[in-house]
């Protein structure tokens, strides 16, 4: 039988009848473009004003720099320092993602001159104060999602793919997350966040998108909103620069106190 069912693959596949893709198959090859188009970029370094706004539109600024480097065959590794103001000034978060499992994080507290180990329990909470969370602020690696396609729509004036991913490793905040990818380009537009009891929790709006090395599309906007809290995080990113020659050795736990 297994013969049988083998032979009439091949001819359906051969006289030019794809067998149906499942939306589950879609998810994941479009997630797979996705990553594709993103690799290769080496290194790179930014710059980056958080805007905390709460429920009553009270705000506040924070100014930080950035740096990310490309590690063939496992996850980004990033380190963010904070400039001003005063009270945040010298904190710095160092990121080592990882395709499968937890990634590590490592936050270094300038008034208690230690680095603090952020444990996998607490990925979920909010990074400095703002809508993002630590889990959000790591690179979203294709293997930490399990995917489903849902359909095709314009959103904003571009014809869109809209899929499903959900978290595969442990205790993350999300039970979902629905995303709005561009088909030419390959740009997440929008995300919507599930929180654990799949209730809406935020929505993640990148926008300002600009083109680098020729592939690269980077938004200068991350506007996250948080639908049960009332509070927000505008993001807004500046002066990129690649392929600056960053190593290794220039994102451990040491380079986190010496960071200034």
């Amino acid at each position: 039988m297994k013969i049988l069912i083998t032979l009439l693959a091949s001819i359906f596949l051969f006289s030019g009848f794809a067998l149906a893709e499942t939306p589950e198959q879609k998810g994941l090859a479009i997630a797979k473009e996705d990553d594709k188009r993103d690799n290769g970029f080496q290194d790179f370094t930014a710059n980056m004003v958080m805007l905390l706004k709460n429920r009553q539109g009270e705000e506040s600024t924070r100014h930080i720099r950035n740096k990310t480097l490309e590690v063939e065959g496992d996850g980004d590794k990033s380190i963010s320092i904070f400039d001003r103001p005063r009270d945040v000034k010298g904190t710095a978060l160092l990121n080592f993602t990882h395709k499968v499992g937890t990634d590590d994080q490592w936050l270094y507290l300038p008034a208690l001159k230690r680095v603090k180990r952020i444990s996998s329990a607490n990925k979920s909470g909010s990074f400095m104060g703002s809508e993002f969370a630590y889990e959000d602020v790591t690179s979203q690696e294709v293997e930490k999602y399990s995917y489903k396609w849902i359909r095709d729509e314009d959103y904003d004036g571009e014809k869109c793919f809209v899929f499903e991913r959900y978290p595969v490793y442990k205790n993350s905040g999300y039970t979902r997350q629905v995303v709005w990818l561009d088909q030419k380009e390959y740009k997440i537009l929008k995300i919507e966040f599930y929180d654990r009891k799949n209730a809406s929790l935020k929505t993640l709006t990148q926008s300002k998108f600009k083109q680098y090395l020729d592939k690269y599309w980077y938004p200068e906007e991350m506007y996250m909103k948080n639908h049960q809290t009332g509070k927000s995080t505008l993001l807004t990113w500046t002066n990129y620069k690649f392929k600056n020659g960053l190593k290794d050795k220039d994102f451990n736990k040491n380079s986190l106190k010496r960071a200034r």
